[in-house]
This record gives structure tokens, sequence and C-alpha cells, in this order.
């Protein structure tokens, strides 16, 4: 698939509507055994608090919270290694991002019509000159930007089920997060609500 010219705000890179319905369909079914194997819990941030979303991974590594930090594991919480990342969703990021190197976390992000998630960095990776790439599937979601220091202007857009963003660049230490869920604007997962894909080089 040729990639159609993103949208561009603060460096990131927003392609509306890239995978049609039934890409999208896909791949949700690929992430069936994921989250069989692994299922999705509730992490807890350093301070002690429940996030909102619930969350887990596949590829070799994991993105992982509790009071002892923020940081990558090798295993899920229940001990069982991380399932392989989905090869639809690998495809994904050789299409728009690179194919000189594979990602090596898969972070899923599942929010119900409650969940959201403040202004944050993706940091915890050894080298930034990679980038991030982001997947929409399912319920609407305001998706938050901001510069790459804390505080400052910020710019939202709503992201739609099948919509990818890539943060590269000026972008890639950028603050961003979810405001809120338009819940039971997608019909793409049965019970509603919307999973995010993370794909992002970890070492």
């Amino acid at each position: 698939m040729q990639a159609p010219t993103p949208i561009t705000i603060r460096g990131f890179q927003i392609y509306k509507n890239w995978l049609d319905p039934s890409a999208q369909s896909g791949l949700v079914e690929s992430l069936r055994p994921v989250l069989k194997t692994a299922p999705l819990y509730r992490p807890v941030t350093p301070r002690g608090k429940p996030m909102s979303v619930r969350m887990t991974s596949a590829g070799d590594y994991g993105w992982f919270t509790d009071k002892a930090g923020y940081r990558y594991i090798e295993h899920h919480p229940s001990g069982v290694p991380w399932p392989p990342i989905p090869q639809p969703i690998l495809d994904i990021w050789t299409a728009l991002c690179t194919d000189e190197r594979l990602p090596e976390c898969c972070l899923v992000n599942y929010y119900d019509e409650n969940a959201k998630l403040g202004l944050h960095q993706d940091k915890d990776e050894a080298d930034f000159s990679w980038p991030v790439l982001s997947i929409s599937l399912g319920d609407e979601a305001r998706f938050r930007m901001g510069e790459t220091t804390r505080g400052g202007s910020t710019e939202s857009i709503w992201l739609g089920s099948g919509d990818v963003v890539v943060m590269g660049g000026a972008a890639r230490l950028a603050y961003h997060g979810i405001d809120r869920i338009r819940f039971g604007s997608s019909r793409v997962l049965p019970k509603g609500g919307r999973i995010n894909l993370t794909l992002r080089v970890v070492i």
C-alpha cells in the first residue's frame, strides 16, 4: 500500500483512514492470540496510582510500570514471555517507517469509556533516532500534542479507527496524550472502546 500524504501537526505525521475496515478487522483478529497469551492488566504508576487504561505487550520487550518506575521487561506480569508481534502489525511499520530495523515492542493499550492518558513523553527507549508508530482501532479518541518540554501550548485532533500516527524527528520526544474517548463511536470492537498499538524500537 502506498502511503498518502499525512497531516503534519508539530512534527506528528497523521495518516487518516490509512487502514480500511477489512484491515482493521484483520488487526483485531491478529491480536486475539496475543491477548489470550498475555491478558490485559491495569498497571500502577510509580506513585502507586492505577492507570485508567489496561495494557499488555507483544515482542521481545513489554513496557511496564509499577512503584519501582517505568521500564521495559521481558515477561508479562504473569511470568509468561511476551508473544510475538503479529506480522500484519509489523507490515504497517515497514510501510510507514523503515525496513532497516523492526520494533521490539508493541504496546497494546485498551481504553474504555472512562479511560484517558495524560500528557507524557515516550523516553524509556535507548535510541530516539527511531520513530514511534501508533495505530488506532475502535472508538474515536481526542489526541493532544504538546512540545518537547512540559507546559506550553498544545493542539488536538480526533483519531478514528484505522488512523496511524508516526512520531519521529521533532515529534519523537514531544508530549502527547489522550483526553477522552467517544465511546460507542465505532463498531470495530464488539464491546466498544479503543485499542491503541504503539510500536517502538527499545534497545
